[in-house]
């Protein structure tokens, strides 16, 4: 009698993880639903499939950033011709062409400092959802350790990293496009170095997350997994043990449902990653283009209107590559995080 009940209590222990089986990835941003692939898809399907979505969505802000940069090239090539006539005022003809180039460029600057702040929160939203998920999904495997460790450090370092870009690093954009401007027209070196103390500073805030969030999941998904092994495997052979005849039948069934639910974890996974990529990818590509055109319009404008107006192209290029440091750090640490999860416990 003491057998029947303890493998009927056993038995029903073991139902419990299998309504993990009913965890599903929460659904994509609405923003970004006409960029999720069918789920049919593997993975590297889906990627690209989002990529080349996104890519068609943004033909709008690249014919915007086209005409701001010729209007740019035709400013710089305009004061280049005043600056040939004799008897003209080449510094303030200088000054004038970097008035205007800002004024130009300050307002698409703006619209993607705005919208790389937005995805910032969007991924931060969207990572907040998904992890309990991926957490309950692997702690269904038997990765109790494992989960406590990558949710844990994943959440603190999404909550110091969004914060730090939010709080500090958002404004120290707008400083450095203002020293950049203010070098282009008042000429100074000390302005020189303040603009590159503050590209240095949000670079290495941007690096030093990354880097101890790397670090510390590489050490703890280490020493976690080992023990989440150790953990999975001494109660398959309790089980194998406790319970005469039938108790190797009812091991290989928690090995079966575990497996189960390691498939889970990976389908809300996958999905997980599509929906970081989707949620990233279109701000991302935006800005790329800028940053790619402003590469660009300054070294055209290096031909016509000297050193000051291609320093400051430069400048606002600058910015645009900042601007992308913050959304891609954003987005590998949940990749990063999202891969975790998914290796699991072996």
């Amino acid at each position: 009698m003491r057998k029947i009940l303890l493998m009927v209590v056993l038995l029903v222990g073991m139902t419990l993880p299998v309504q993990a089986l009913d965890l599903e990835a929460p659904s994509a941003p609405e923003a970004v639903e006409d960029l999720m692939p069918a789920e049919t898809q593997s993975l590297g399907e889906g990627i690209w499939f989002i990529i080349k979505a996104a890519i068609k969505s943004f033909r709008p802000e690249l014919a915007q950033g086209v005409r701001v940069c010729m209007s740019v090239t035709v400013l710089s090539i305009g004061t280049a011709v005043l600056k040939s006539f004799p008897g003209r005022a080449s510094t303030l003809i200088d000054m004038a062409g970097s008035v205007g180039a800002a004024t130009l460029l300050l307002g698409s600057a703006n619209t993607m400092i705005g919208a790389a702040a937005q995805v910032v929160e969007q991924l931060s939203d969207y990572g907040k959802l998904l992890l309990p998920v991926m957490t309950a999904a692997i702690a269904a495997q038997g990765g109790v350790s494992s989960a406590t460790a990558l949710y844990s450090g994943t959440a603190i370092f999404d909550a110091v990293l969004v914060t730090l870009i939010s709080s500090l690093l958002v404004s120290m954009v707008y400083v450095y496009l203002t020293l950049s401007v203010a070098d282009s027209i008042l000429d100074g070196d000390i302005l020189k170095r303040m603009r590159d103390f503050v590209k240095w500073l949000v670079t290495w805030c941007l690096k030093t997350v990354l880097y101890i969030f790397t670090g510390y999941m590489s050490i703890t998904g280490v020493i976690s997994g080992a023990t989440d092994k150790a953990a999975v495997k001494a109660a398959k052979l309790t089980i194998s043990g406790a319970v005469p005849v039938v108790g190797g039948i009812m091991s290989d069934a928690s090995e079966a449902v575990l497996v189960s639910a390691g498939v889970v974890k990976s389908a809300a996974g996958v999905y997980g990653l599509w929906a970081i990529i989707a949620i990233a990818v279109g701000p991302f590509i935006r800005i790329g283009v800028l940053y790619l055109l402003l590469k660009l319009t300054a070294a055209l404008c290096s031909v016509f209107a000297g050193k000051k107006m291609s320093e400051l192209l430069q400048g606002f290029s600058t910015a645009m590559g900042l601007l992308l440091g913050m959304t891609g750090a954003v987005s590998l640490l949940f990749v990063i995080s999202i891969v975790c999860f998914l290796k699991g416990v072996g």
